[in-house]
């Protein structure tokens, strides 16, 4: 399960996902296996999820003084979506 804690660097998470599109299979799959634990152990923290047609779906991490970062999820399994949320928490903004 998702047992990540954000630190005070990592602003707000934005997940883009297609509702119909097979490149989005594993970002509906994540969202339904493992946001709710992910909201768990960060209640405050804005996880955004954004669903438009025809978009490829993408995570946007926004760190202190607005950097931003993006991570493609095309095609991606729930648990490789999980990795790439870890690997952007533990990110440092430069």
């Amino acid at each position: 399960m998702a047992a990540i804690k954000f630190g005070p660097h990592l602003k707000e998470l934005r997940i883009l996902l297609c509702q119909t599109s097979k490149s989005s299979q594993g970002v509906r799959d994540f969202i339904q296996q493992q946001y709710v634990s992910l909201k768990a152990n960060n209640p405050q923290f804005p996880v955004l999820i954004r669903e438009c047609s025809s978009i490829e779906p993408s995570l946007y991490a926004r760190y202190e003084f607005g950097i931003e970062h993006c991570v493609p999820l095309q095609n991606l399994k729930s648990d490789e979506i999980l990795q790439r949320i870890q690997e952007v928490v533990a990110r440092t903004p430069k």
